[in-house]
């Protein structure tokens, strides 16, 4: 506009209009655009809306027709929960003609929960009715936030509160600003607050040597924190004892000093044990006799006077027989009773110059020095095996053990201190392997065995890494000979030890941990074949695989089956898995609650080797056991007579009274076949009706038939 034309009057009534049309306009954007909803409603029992924000949608999901004029009222979409709360807050607010704000849940249009806060006030409409105005806004993440807090402030809290070591904070100049319940108790105060009142200058107050604190201080300055600072301090009482400190300085915004914050442990038992260790750094605490470090220091020593005299030095590693079931059974006190008993009894035996060292649990080593002749080594076993199996007072009872005693002998068998206590290591092992309570001299022929083993153990790690093990299947039938399933069986060709046979592989496996991995190998192969054979011939058949009673030892063994079920998405009512009594030996009640979580997977469980070792047959009713397997020892040679068969025959009458299904391994003829079904045997399994054959023979031979008569059967 030209500057001629200009009039002040026209311009003023040209931005008075824009003016009025702009506020129109911005307040319009603005309730539609705010994250959240405006609105009026009427103050009655539902609050009916009048008018709501486009926001509406976003908070709640329904569109303003559904909430003007439609079916849905804000009361409905208020949380049943909070209506009550909600409905007097607003009401309370409007009785006195207040803004009111309140926080509450509402139900979404998709059914999800939002907690928002809404804030308002009752005023006059256009015609005089009272209406209530305001805007609600979704408040879930702020809610989410606040939660969080208090969560972790109260977490906090509690684990102030109730930990175990003591935790402060404390002033430059030594006094307690907080305490917790545990720094009490280590100082000796009923509560933190006495504490606090009391204990106010901890340099000549707390500290048994006041220049510990000053050592606190220095150490702040330098490196901002001390760690594992330990001191002798006293207690309310007077009494002292050794605490260990960690803390750091806590500074303000500016870096400011603001106090110190740290925890406290009591460490008195700990001091107290270092320094009987220092005391008694070569004696067993319990029997008072050398132990390993002195023992190796006897020994070295022997060898020198061996060697100096042309004598035989003797090592003699002991291990006691049934000590574990008196520790378990009675109690480590009990326990630690016996041990104390069988030392001195050794000690008895033995001369000045010889050493008896306990070298940890229940295992002894003797050092026999000046003896020119095994014979007289000899004599002194016995007369040592004989009072160690004297019956042992314990807890108003008499219990006997044994012990299992390996030898070694300088300088025949070894030349130093470790050859020599492995040599008479390996020979008590052999004790232990022949019956227990005797004793055996180290030979070649065990160290050439322990060779071996540690070989195999290593190529069996290398198999397990490569994948070198195969799983073979050994068919089971009915009595008409078909087909109804299969044990899975682990088989290892190696490059240089050739075919290893189970019973070589399986003991290794089993004292070294790797019958885990072996078991989680053969459990998804023989799953995974047979739900393809199942799938693939529209067959019920079941799949059998043992379970070694190492693997009893903890709760795993029934992981590994259901990560195996789930792997291979097998029908669990398909699998059997074998057990041996043995299981039940060492903790019976540890193998009851494993088979009952096997059992609850859905699969069947089985006793192998059925008749061949626990005594007590009771389990046969209280344990969740379907199938019994009669050991092929009982098989054996059972159709030469009547007096043979009838421990099998028996163990099958047994069995099928309680309604178990039977097997019977080992099957090698027909008479031992004909024999047994004649008596009601429900599965068979041997060599005469098949041998464990390959994955791929069985896929060919099913695509046969099932129903073939296995024993027509090429092995």
């Amino acid at each position: 506009m030209p500057r001629d034309n200009f009039s002040p009057s026209s311009a003023a009534n040209s931005l008075l209009s824009t003016e009025v049309l702009d506020r129109s306009r911005v307040l319009e954007t603005l309730v539609d655009n705010l994250q959240g909803m405006a609105y009026r409603c009427r103050n009655d029992a539902s609050w009916r809306m009048i008018f709501v924000s486009r926001g509406c949608v976003e908070l709640c999901g329904y569109v303003p027709t559904d909430l003007v004029g439609g079916t849905m009222t804000w009361e409905s979409i208020t949380d049943a929960r909070d209506r009550e709360h909600v409905r007097n807050s607003i009401d309370s607010a409007v009785a006195a003609g207040a803004h009111f704000s309140v926080q509450y849940r509402i139900t979404t249009r998709d059914g999800r929960s939002k907690w928002v806060v809404e804030r308002g006030i009752a005023v006059r409409d256009e015609q005089g009715a009272l209406v209530i105005e305001g805007f609600i806004e979704d408040i879930s993440e702020q809610r989410s936030m606040l939660e969080a807090i208090e969560q972790a402030e109260l977490r906090y809290r509690h684990i102030f509160e109730h930990a175990s070591e003591g935790i402060f904070q404390t002033t430059a100049d030594g006094r307690y600003l907080a305490a917790n319940p545990a720094l009490a108790r280590i100082y000796g105060y009923a509560t933190p607050a006495e504490l606090i009142a009391d204990l106010s200058d901890i340099q000549h107050r707390l500290y048994v040597d006041s220049g510990r604190r000053d050592e606190f201080h220095r150490r702040m300055r330098t490196h901002g924190e001390v760690q594992n600072f330990e001191s002798q301090v006293f207690r309310r009482d007077g009494s002292r004892i050794w605490i260990s400190e960690n803390a750091h300085i806590v500074s303000g915004p500016q870096d400011e000093f603001l106090c110190y914050e740290g925890t406290v442990q009591d460490i008195s038992e700990r001091k107290h044990y270092q320094q009987q260790l220092e005391r008694q750094a070569q004696h067993d605490l319990l029997t008072g006799l050398p132990n390993r470090s002195l023992l190796s220091d006897r020994i070295e020593q022997g060898i020198a006077h061996a060697r100096r005299l042309g004598y035989y030095l003797a090592l003699v590693f002991i291990d006691l027989d049934n000590f574990k079931f008196i520790n378990d059974s009675l109690g480590h006190a009990a326990g630690d009773d016996l041990l104390k008993e069988i030392a001195t009894r050794l000690k008895h035996c033995l001369r000045e110059t010889d050493t008896i060292a306990r070298i940890g649990g229940d295992e002894f080593v003797l050092v026999l020095n000046d003896h020119y002749r095994t014979r007289t080594v000899i004599t002194l076993l016995e007369r040592l095996l004989q009072e160690v199996s004297r019956p042992v007072p314990l807890a108003g009872s008499e219990f006997q053990v044994g012990a299992s005693l390996g030898i070694a002998l300088y300088p025949s068998d070894a030349e130093d201190v470790q050859d020599l206590l492995r040599c008479a290591d390996m020979a008590m092992y052999s004790a232990k392997n022949r019956g227990r309570n005797n004793f055996q001299f180290f030979t070649a022929e065990l160290n050439r065995l322990a060779e071996h083993r540690l070989a195999l153990e290593s190529a069996m790690r290398h198999a397990l890494e490569h994948h070198a093990f195969d799983v073979h299947f050994q068919p089971k039938t009915d009595r008409h000979r078909r087909i109804i399933g299969f044990e899975a069986l682990a088989r290892w060709e190696h490059p240089e030890l050739g075919t290893v046979s189970p019973e070589q592989f399986i003991p290794v496996a089993e004292d070294t941990g790797l019958i885990v991995p072996l078991t989680s190998l053969i459990l998804r192969r023989a799953f995974c074949a047979a739900r393809t054979w199942n799938t693939q011939h529209d067959a019920s058949l079941r799949i059998a695989v043992n379970l070694s009673p190492k693997l009893f030892v903890n709760h795993g063994v029934v992981a590994q089956v259901s990560e195996a079920l789930f792997a291979t998405q097998l029908d669990p009512a398909c699998v059997e898995l074998e057990i041996t009594e043995s299981v039940l030996l060492d903790d019976e009640q540890r193998a009851v609650n494993i088979l009952q979580e096997l059992s609850a997977l859905g699969v069947q469980l089985a006793m192998d080797d059925f008749g061949t070792g626990y005594s007590s047959l009771s389990y046969l009713r209280r344990y969740p056991l379907q199938i019994i397997k009669i050991d092929r020892s009982l098989v054996h040679d059972m159709e030469l007579g009547e007096d043979v068969a009838m421990i099998a025959l028996a163990a099958l009458t047994l069995g099928k009274s309680l309604r178990k299904t039977v097997v019977a391994e080992g099957v090698e003829n027909a008479a031992q076949f004909e024999l047994l079904s004649a008596h009601g045997c429900d599965e068979f399994q041997g060599y005469w009706l098949a041998r464990p054959m390959s994955e791929q023979r069985v896929s060919e031979l099913l695509r046969t038939s099932n129903e073939l008569p296995v024993a027509a059967l090429p092995a």
